[in-house]
């Protein structure tokens, strides 16, 4: 029979509730896999799509002609899943393929006898409105809170009373009449008051009978500080209030966290170190140890959050829950997120596109090696899964992924300091030659482009350099050039429309001293502002120590700028790009 004979199947990701699609060996699969994350995406456009890009890249030029066919079943294939998501594996090896038809000869299902069908997901709304009691409250219970120095209930309380909490807070303790100040109660449901959420800082064990009490109180949202529960190899203790959540409609953060800050109501639900700068950057991360280096990092570096999160074991509540909530919330421009797995990729990639249409979303997902994906695993339960699925999830959904923790706290920091790219010419104009080649380099590393220079626009830049420098891209102004040389050559890049973004190379002279290096590059960055023309601006400063002041200054006041790097101030222009990009904000 003529045609071709290949194999097709599905797998079902469970780590993350997403769908693998094969089809012709390994490089259809990838072809395949990139084209949609879950079954409903596989339509017959994109697997003749596949099959032509399969062509190109080497593969049989007949198959094409059988492609009709072989999209027909592996759609049908597809839909089976959809229908029956019990389905963990389905092969068809071999599948016989004609231009009028494919025959499979042989099938291979694997079953998950155990599958539950998950409920209907809630809305976007209910999410926000859920997510606005546990953020937001307006009555708030500790239960286990303590006068006693060093417990987790005591430095819960003085967090809530010293980060200047404004709403009703009750302390729960089974024999305190009174703790900081405050009237003590024996159970949530002696309080009179309206209690939207209760922070749990009590011992594992009790924390299903404290939730059933928070259930009868009708209290939406628990904040469950303890561990011990999945990470700690006790499933069935998380899988109980799991469902002590499910049947009272309480939504669960954590267990297994530091508890979250949301600085626009002052409130510091955490036993970790009360924090009151406020910004415009909120992120979360599944570990207690990322949240102290952000809350660090936020402070060092006078960024300022409107949010930093626990997740740990998101028993209930994950990214995508947080995503809802930030997407509508008027403090918070960027999204920065720490995760070890995806509870539901397919809500997340769902969420994270829609969000990420409007603020940029940020995603360092750890566990990416088997090694971490092990230490996951034992930290908070995590299955960190196949970290090619989680890059295509990320990719397809306008996510920013970082590849470090610091570049996930340097894009929260730098990408909302800079205006938006209004197109891809990027131009370098530099005081140190070397310099300008590896900020060149970090150029095409992070996927942005080097302008070409136009003659008239060369013939400009050469009236403010000396004959020894050179034009081109990048400008090189040289290093023993004068403040002018640097204020004339950046108003030049501003000023003219074919150039949308400047990176800055800086070399310490005595001649150019740092401080009026940066104070003059302020000055012409609110000229042209205050002329209606805002376009990024990064740097890069190469010198002695005083170029740490300098970086810090011009951070401060607008321009992303770095001290003896040249990788990371690019790197943040690039992931705004990225985000520009995605949100089709660059034509």
């Amino acid at each position: 029979m003529p045609g071709i004979k290949l194999a097709a199947g599905i797998e079902q990701i469970r780590v993350a509730g997403l769908v693998r699609e094969s089809a012709g060996g390994e490089r259809r699969d990838e072809v395949l896999r990139g084209a949609g994350h879950h079954a409903a995406h596989m339509t017959a456009a994109i697997l003749q799509a596949a099959d032509q890009v399969e062509r190109l890249v080497g593969g049989d030029p007949a198959a094409n002609d059988e492609g009709d066919a072989l999209a027909a079943i592996i759609v049908n294939v597809s839909q089976l899943v959809t229908d029956f998501p019990e389905i963990i594996e389905l092969d068809l090896n071999p599948v016989f393929a004609t231009k009028k038809d494919a025959i499979a000869a042989d099938v291979r299902i694997v079953v998950d006898f155990d599958y539950k069908p998950k409920p209907a997901p809630r809305s976007n709304e209910e999410i926000v409105t859920q997510m606005k009691k546990i953020m937001m409250p307006k009555g708030l219970a500790v239960i286990g809170a303590s006068a006693e120095d060093g417990k987790i209930g005591n430095s819960v309380m003085k967090n809530l009373i010293n980060g200047g909490f404004k709403g009703q807070i009750y302390p729960i303790h089974p024999k305190a009449e009174e703790i900081l100040g405050y009237k003590a109660y024996k159970s949530v449901k002696d309080v009179a008051g309206e209690i939207d959420t209760a922070v749990f800082a009590i011992p594992a064990k009790f924390v299903a009978g404290a939730l059933k009490e928070c259930g009868e109180k009708k209290i939406q949202g628990a904040v469950l500080i303890p561990s011990g529960f999945a990470e700690a190899n006790e499933p069935a203790l998380q899988e109980e209030i799991v469902e002590i959540g499910k049947k009272y409609n309480i939504r669960l953060m954590g267990p297994n966290i530091y508890g979250f800050y949301y600085t626009p109501v002052d409130l510091c639900a955490t036993f970790c170190t009360a924090y009151d700068v406020k910004g415009s950057a909120a992120l979360s991360s599944q570990s207690g140890g990322i949240g102290m280096a952000i809350i660090g990092f936020s402070r060092s570096a006078k960024m300022g959050v409107s949010a930093i999160v626990g997740l740990g074991n998101k028993s209930d509540i994950d990214e995508d829950d947080l995503l809802a909530f930030f997407e509508q919330d008027p403090n918070t421009k960027i999204i920065a997120q720490h995760c070890e797995d995806l509870k539901d990729g397919r809500a997340f990639a769902e969420a994270a596109k829609r969000v990420s249409k409007k603020k940029p979303v940020v995603v360092l997902k750890a566990g990416r090696t088997s090694a971490g994906a092990k230490a996951a695993s034992s930290h908070t339960g995590a299955l960190a899964g196949n970290d090619k699925i989680y890059e295509d999830v990320l990719k397809q959904s306008g996510v920013i992924r970082a590849r470090s923790l610091r570049q996930l706290l340097e894009f929260a920091r730098g990408i909302p300091v800079m205006p938006t790219p209004k197109g891809e010419n990027v131009l370098i104009i530099t005081g140190a030659g070397g310099s300008g080649v590896l900020l060149s380099d970090a150029v095409v590393d992070n996927e942005m482009s080097l302008m070409t220079m136009p003659p008239d626009l060369d013939a400009a830049f050469r009236k403010f350099i000396p004959p020894f420098g050179a034009a081109g891209n990048p400008v090189d102004i040289t290093g023993g050039e004068p403040p002018i040389t640097y204020v004339n050559t950046v108003k030049l890049g501003l000023t003219d429309d074919r150039i949308h973004s400047l990176i800055l190379g800086y070399w310490h002279t005595i001649v150019t001293p740092p401080m009026v290096f940066a104070r003059n590059m302020v000055e012409v960055k609110n000229e042209m502002k205050a002329k209606g023309i805002e376009k990024p601006i990064v740097a890069s400063l190469a010198g002695d120590v005083e170029v740490e002041e300098a970086a810090e200054y011009l951070y401060q006041n607008g321009i992303p700028a770095y001290a003896y790097s040249t990788e990371l101030p690019v790197e943040v222009l690039g992931a705004k790009y990225k985000w520009a990009r995605g949100a089709g904000l660059i034509k």
